[in-house]
């Protein structure tokens, strides 16, 4: 699951980004309003982190555009601006929750995925598709009752296939989903990790739609 975090304290920032990505999160982290805007414009991510006093463009400032753009990217304000106004009119504008800083990173953890499963529909943190089993919390996946050996790339792509089971996602969109503006792509990496995971679950569970992309399906 991909998240984009604007903040531009470099120390609060590189300590988000290092526990999300021990949380098993995939993050892209702009330092300005101005630079998270055109990341939200190119999309891709399950949550926005939001810091208030971002440079070149504030925090209010770029979620009021990002709703005047009718889109519904879940947003996690996340500031030290701890006063009732600033909490009701962040929220007014769209938000969807608010933390204020200083915050205990279990707590921020918590918050995201439940932001995340109230988006995809989901009650429960656990995805379940037939006999599989994938948990997020937990960062555990169960196949008829037997735990799997995922390697962290091959568990969030099979995160992001099982969020929408059926739904076709191409190469590109995988790629999105599993990688951050830093990390270096293999040209054939979605590949290999579809291929290892083929041979971990069996090859009847994900489909490739040629010229398409890729789905998750329970075996019948």
């Amino acid at each position: 699951m991909k998240l984009l975090l604007a903040e531009d304290d470099p120390m609060i920032g590189a300590s988000m980004e290092l526990g999300l990505r021990h949380a098993g999160f995939t993050v892209d982290w702009t330092r300005d309003g101005k630079a998270a805007e055109a990341a939200v414009r190119v999309g891709g991510y399950a949550l926005l982190l939001l810091d208030l006093g971002l440079p070149h463009l504030d925090g209010l400032t770029l979620l009021k555009k990002i709703r005047q753009m009718d889109n519904d990217l879940p947003v996690l304000i996340v500031t030290a601006r701890d006063a009732v106004a600033d909490r009701v009119t962040g929220l007014n504008l769209g938000a969807d929750d608010y933390l204020i800083k200083p915050f205990d990173l279990d707590e921020l953890i918590a918050r995201v995925r439940a932001l995340t499963r109230r988006q995809g529909g989901r009650v429960n943190a656990e995805m379940q598709l037939g006999s599989l089993c994938l948990d997020p919390i937990q960062r555990v996946v169960r196949l008829d009752g037997h735990t799997l050996a995922l390697s962290q790339r091959e568990f969030t792509l099979l995160e992001a296939l099982m969020e929408r089971p059926g739904a076709v996602l191409s190469r590109e969109q995988l790629e999105t989903s599993i990688y951050g503006w830093q990390d270096e792509i293999i040209s054939n990496a979605v590949e290999v990790h579809l291929h290892n995971l083929r041979r971990k679950l069996g090859a009847a569970w994900i489909r490739n739609v040629r010229g398409v992309g890729y789905k998750i399906v329970a075996p019948i």
